[in-house]
């Protein structure tokens, strides 16, 4: 079946010059494409190959996620019950997850912009891709696949805590000026995505991005730049997506960084009138 070609990949992009890869990439997303949010999910088609690299990459997770991330998120983890085998798909996770937290992952072709990606959890959306990341380098992929959504964000969704506080960073961004919507994109890659806190006496992840990706939970410690956690500083400070992430904020404990997340949007503490010169 023929279908318009709409992913764009970098050239040091692993399936840059796997044709095959990226006729499967536009195939999934244009099922995206032409849905609306709210509608059904219509499921992707995913191929033998493609659960092989979802099954290798579970293998190198399990044990990485018993020793680098904080016990609370370790519990989220455990109760949503995922397939290690055969990437599950939308539908059947949304059901655990709605029933938790009310929110739906929805499919998208691809990367939103940081306004629409806020917007749509503030309306109970959670954006989410679907194609897999190439079977060449199945413990990295340069941009969210459906490994990071469902590893990593499909828990976080469903903690009734954590979904709060994204429901939260997405109704602020409503009348936020650009300026602000930079600072609540900052706060939601520093710490849902690449959240990291204190525990036992050792650093440990419970950002979405790190549960998804063996190689940066593995170093967490060792290999980006560790400050200490500074809310203010943190939605100051840019972030490449693209990367392994240089830099990390150390929280005392998970239980103080969602505490703090909570106050600093209760507080509206990210709006222009608190970082003017």
């Amino acid at each position: 079946m023929d279908v318009p070609s709409i992913m764009e990949l970098d050239p040091d992009h692993p399936g840059f010059r796997d044709p095959a890869y990226r006729k499967r990439r536009d195939l999934i997303a244009n099922i995206a494409l032409n849905h609306r949010m709210g509608d059904p999910i219509p499921d992707a088609p995913y191929t033998s190959e493609e659960h092989g690299v979802w099954r290798a990459i579970w293998e190198s997770l399990e044990d990485l996620h018993k020793t680098h991330v904080v016990k609370p998120v370790q519990d989220i983890l455990h109760r949503i019950e995922l397939d290690h085998h055969e990437i599950p798909q939308l539908s059947v996770v949304n059901e655990q997850i709605k029933q938790a937290t009310g929110y739906s992952m929805e499919p998208v072709a691809g990367l939103v912009t940081a306004a629409d990606f806020l917007r749509a959890l503030g309306e109970g959306y959670f954006c989410s891709t679907q194609y897999i990341r190439h079977a060449s380098k199945p413990l990295y992929t340069p941009e969210p696949d459906v490994v990071h959504e469902l590893v990593g964000h499909a828990a976080l969704l469903s903690s009734p805590r954590i979904a709060q506080l994204q429901l939260k960073m997405g109704k602020a961004v409503h009348g936020a000026s650009q300026d602000e919507v930079d600072r609540l994109i900052r706060l939601y890659w520093y710490t849902i995505e690449f959240g990291v806190a204190w525990e036992d006496g050792q650093i440990k992840a419970y950002g979405a991005g790190l549960l998804s990706s063996c190689g940066e939970l593995a170093q967490i410690a060792e290999g980006p730049e560790l400050r200490p956690w500074n809310v203010v500083e943190m939605v100051s400070t840019p972030y490449d997506p693209t990367d392994y992430q240089g830099t990390l904020w150390v929280a005392a404990s998970y239980e103080q960084a969602l505490d703090d997340i909570e106050a600093f949007l209760d507080q509206g503490l990210y709006k222009d009138e608190h970082f003017q010169d």
